[in-house]
C-alpha cells in the first residue's frame, strides 16, 4: 500500500499524510530514548569506551544508567515536544509528497508505480521535501537532546526566541547540507528496499501475504532501515555536529567541544582527532532506533491506511443501502 498502486485506489493524498503523520506520532513515542542516546554519542568526541577516562559515555547500557542517575527518567524524553511537530511533520508531508510522486511518475512516465527505482527516487525526492518542511523543528530537537544540567532553554518558546535573538533565523537550518545530502539515499534506499522486501516475501511465502501482513510489514521495514541507515550513517552524525555550533557552552560537562565552520571542515576535524571511527559514533543505538523506527513507520502507516479504506468501504456500503 506504500506508494501509489493503479489496482488499489483507496487512499487519498490526504488521507496518505494523515496515516504518515499519525504513524510519526506513535513512533516518536516509542523510539525516544534511543534517539536521545543516539545523539549523546554522536556530539561525544572521546572515544566511546570504558578505556578512555576522559569519556563521559562508554555503550549503550552505561548510557542509560548514567543518564538515569544524572537526570532521572524523563531525560529520555527530552525535547520530545518539538520531536514530536518533527515526526508528524515529516510524516505527513513525505508519504502525501511520496505518493503524489509516485502517482505522478505513473500517469505520466512510461515507468511502473511499484517499480523499486521509481520508490527510490521519489522517496528521496519526498525526504528532501519534508526535511527542508522540518528542518528548524529537528535543529530545535537536537539542541533540547543535547543540552545537559542546568538547562539553557526552559521550554521551546524559549529555545525559539532565545536562538533567533542571538545566532539569527539561519540557526535552524544548520546542518541542512549534510541533512539534504543524507537524506536522498537513506530515504530512497528505505522506501526501495521495502518495496524489494515486501515482494520477495510475498514470493517467499505468498500464503502468508493475508494472515501476517502486519508483522510482514514490520520486519521488511525493519530490515530497509538497517540498510539504509549503515550507508549513510556518517551524514547523520555531520549534521548532529553542526546543529548544536554556538551551543557549545551548554556541552561542557559532556567533555571536549568543538567548533565547526562547515560540513568540510566538521568531516576534516573528525578525521584528524577521532579517525574512521568517529564517523560512526553512535552506530549502534542509530541501527537499533533505524530497525525499530522503520519498521513501526511502515507497520503503523499501511495499518492507519488500512483502517482508512475500511471505514471508506464501510461508508460506501452504508449508503447503497441506504
Amino acid at each position: 500500500m506504500v506508494g501509489y498502486d493503479p489496482e488499489a485506489k483507496c487512499v487519498s493524498t490526504v488521507e496518505a499524510a494523515a496515516a504518515g503523520s499519525a504513524s510519526g506520532l506513535v513512533t516518536r513515542v516509542i523510539i525516544s530514548p534511543l534517539d536521545v542516546i543516539k545523539i549523546r554519542f554522536q556530539l561525544q568526541i572521546e572515544q566511546l569506551s570504558s578505556r578512555n577516562p576522559g569519556a563521559k559515555y562508554h555503550g549503550i547500557l552505561q548510557a542509560v544508567q548514567r543518564i538515569l542517575q544524572e537526570e532521572g527518567w524523563v531525560a529520555f524524553w527530552k525535547g520530545h515536544v518539538p520531536a514530536q511537530f518533527l515526526s508528524v511533520g515529516y510524516g505527513a508531508v513525505q508519504f502525501m509528497a511520496f505518493e503524489s510522486l509516485t502517482k505522478l511518475v505513473h500517469n505520466v512516465t512510461s515507468y511502473n508505480a511499484r517499480d523499486s527505482f521509481v520508490h527510490f527516487v521519489c522517496g528521496g525526492l519526498a525526504a528532501c521535501t519534508a526535511t527542508v518542511a522540518v528542518q528548524p523543528v529537528d535543529t530545535l530537537r537536537t539542541r533540547f537532546a543535547a543540552q545537559g544540567e542546568p538547562k539553557v532553554y526552559c521550554n521551546l518558546r524559549h529555545a525559539v526566541v532565545t536562538m533567533y535573538q542571538t545566532e539569527g533565523p539561519r540557526t535552524f537550518y544548520r546542518g541542512l547540507t549534510p541533512t539534504i545530502i543524507a537524506i536522498f539515499p537513506y530515504a530512497g534506499l528505505q522506501f526501495s528496499f521495502y518495496n524489494i522486501l515486501q515482494q520477495f516475501s510475498e514470493w517467499v511465502i505468498p500464503a502468508e501475504g493475508k494472515k501476517g501482513g502486519n508483522v510482514k510489514n514490520l520486519v521488511c521495514g525493519s530490515c530497509a532501515g538497517i540498510i539504509s541507515k549503515t550507508l549513510t550513517y556518517p551524514f547523520d552524525l555531520f549534521k548532529k555536529r553542526l546543529q548544536v555550533g554556538g551551543f557549545e557552552h551548554a556541552r561542557a560537562a559532556f567533555g571536549q567541544v568543538r567548533r565547526y565552520r562547515g560540513l568540510l571542515d566538521c568531516i576534516r576535524q573528525i578525521m584528524r582527532e577521532e579517525g574512521p571511527g568517529g564517523f560512526f559514533k553512535g552506530l549502534s543505538p542509530s541501527l537499533l532506533k533505524a530497525a525499530v523506527s522503520t519498521g513501526l513507520v511502515f507497520f503503523w502507516y499501511e495499518l492507519f491506511c488500512s483502517l482508512l479504506c475500511a471505514l471508506k468501504n464501510t461508508d460506501s456500503a452504508t449508503r447503497k443501502e441506504g
